[in-house]
């Protein structure tokens, strides 16, 4: 049984759901007898923190809604994933945010346990922003980052399973280089030991991984760096789609807003071309609505199909 200042923790973290809990059942989560429960709730308590209780049968407790509380509690990886959307949006372009973002991810470290600090640290200097940012990038678990973070810092190498795009289970051992967060996703840049070649792959296929102890000297990447590398494959990938576009605007002022996501050729004063590799046509509709001025489309045809789409859309909402 976990002992009384962590089992008082936990019984923290379960009340925070803001969701009615059964005694017994809050009991059984925390393996306690009810006697022990009601004692755990007292002491929350008197630490300050509003617990109500529902007698009878089917009783039982939550936090009284609205109360001011003391800081909340967060476990590991609630607090890997809580840095990890900070950190992107401090990378962001969103007016306001990433100033805010950086502050609170500044002080949500300092006051981090030294083990949570060191793969928060690692995933930070680990990881090569180059696309979208924010917390959608899908199924990735914050476990699995920090777990690859770690083994790129330390130069050791990493076991993991991988499932191709067709589906294709696979074992591999590699050496990690970066982390890369792009588009909605996240990439893993590794040396494939067992292709033996550099490869860029979706953290979100990739489970499992396993630092194995034996540490490498990194060799050189074929690319100026971790992005570039992951950019380039994407390129190469026949289901990815191409977007050009004449934006009527200044080249300075579109790498300004969108550069990030995209490259940006001068035309003359007011207009440039821009152009990007995306795996969903919305994601280029969402960067040219962003821009906020008036554009082109040079090609693919499908993306004005989509554009007259979503105008029909929001024409019916408005």
């Amino acid at each position: 049984m976990a002992n009384t200042s962590t089992r008082t923790l936990r019984l923290l973290s379960l009340l925070q759901t803001h969701r009615y809990w059964p005694g017994a059942e809050l009991a059984e989560r925390l393996d306690v007898s009810a006697r022990t429960l009601r004692r755990d709730i007292d002491r929350l308590r008197e630490l300050g923190y509003p617990v109500q209780a529902q007698r009878g049968v089917d009783g039982g407790y939550q936090l009284a809604a609205g109360a001011a509380l003391p800081p909340l509690v967060i476990d590991d990886d609630e607090a890997v994933a809580l840095a990890v959307g900070l950190q992107a949006a401090a990378q962001g372009a969103v007016e306001g945010l990433a100033e805010s973002s950086v502050r609170v991810l500044a002080k949500v470290v300092q006051v981090m346990p030294v083990r949570l600090r060191r793969r928060i640290d690692a995933l930070r200097s680990m990881t090569v922003p180059a696309g979208w940012g924010g917390t959608s990038q899908a199924g990735v678990d914050p476990g699995v980052l920090t777990v690859i973070a770690l083994a790129c810092r330390d130069n050791e190498q990493l076991r993991f399973s991988y499932t191709a795009a067709d589906g294709r289970h696979s074992e591999r051992q590699a050496e990690p280089l970066r982390l890369v967060c792009l588009g909605r996703r996240w990439y893993l840049v590794a040396y494939d030991l067992t292709r033996h070649d550099w490869r860029s792959f979706r953290v979100d296929r990739l489970s499992e991984p396993q630092a194995t102890g034996v540490r490498f000297r990194p060799r050189d990447l074929p690319a100026a760096d971790a992005a570039e590398f992951v950019r380039a494959r994407l390129d190469s990938v026949p289901w990815s789609q191409r977007v050009e576009v004449v934006a009527d605007a200044p080249a300075a002022l579109v790498r300004e807003r969108i550069g990030r996501w995209c490259t940006v050729e001068e035309i003359d004063a007011g207009h440039c071309r821009v152009r990007m590799t995306v795996d969903s046509l919305e994601w280029a509709i969402m960067a040219m609505g962003a821009l906020d001025a008036d554009f082109h489309v040079i090609e693919p045809p499908e993306l004005l199909d989509q554009i007259h789409k979503w105008g029909s859309r929001f024409t019916r909402a408005h």
